[in-house]
């Protein structure tokens, strides 16, 4: 099990895509949790199997139908966390 953690840019809020990604890693097995940014970006953070997490990023390039992605930008300092046994919106 490992614990990766995005952040997303672009037209990423107001079009489902937290609904969505919660969807996406619930569908791939992850636990985790994403959220809004005050500056309009996303923070998400999931913890599964390697492949799992690596279909996830690439989900995440694409996001939603409504959605418009500019970038993910993987992170290496994870916040300290309790490990979630689900995916939550937060």
């Amino acid at each position: 099990m490992e614990t990766r953690r995005w952040i997303v840019t672009g037209r990423v809020q107001g079009v489902g895509f937290r609904w969505s990604a919660r969807s996406r890693a619930q569908h791939l097995g992850l636990a985790g949790w994403v959220r809004n940014l005050p500056d309009g970006r996303v923070e998400v953070q999931a913890t599964g199997a390697e492949t799992a997490l690596l279909q996830f990023e690439s989900w995440l390039r694409t996001g939603p139908p409504l959605a418009r992605v500019a970038s993910v930008d993987q992170l290496d300092d994870l916040i300290e966390t309790e490990s979630p046994s689900t995916f939550e919106i937060i």
